[in-house]
């Protein structure tokens, strides 16, 4: 599978998953699900692709995916996307 195709399926997932799963677990934990929305929608989505990814290269080493595990890019891209999932939850607001 191309990663183009992966990708596009991970923003569709992770929309379908902002849309109808974070709107109440934000809730439940006392976080108003407002502003920039797209924001955790993009982080979601990221995130997806990169534990999909990683899980992926663990069972079958690829090409593709030894170059894409290696890359700095990837690595931050994870990162920013950990961060933006998770920062709502420490601070108690969604700061997007």
């Amino acid at each position: 599978m191309s990663a183009f195709i992966e990708l596009i399926i991970a923003f569709i997932i992770g929309l379908i998953l902002t849309i109808n799963v974070l709107p109440p677990v934000f809730e439940y934990f006392g976080i108003d699900f407002t502003g920039n929305v797209w924001v955790n929608w993009f982080g979601v989505s990221i995130l997806l692709f990169s534990l999909s990814s990683i899980v992926r290269w663990k069972i079958k080493k690829t090409n593709l995916l030894n170059e894409r595990i290696t890359s700095i890019l990837f690595w931050l891209l994870f990162a920013a996307s950990v961060y933006v999932v998770f920062i709502p939850f420490v601070k108690g607001e969604n700061p997007f």
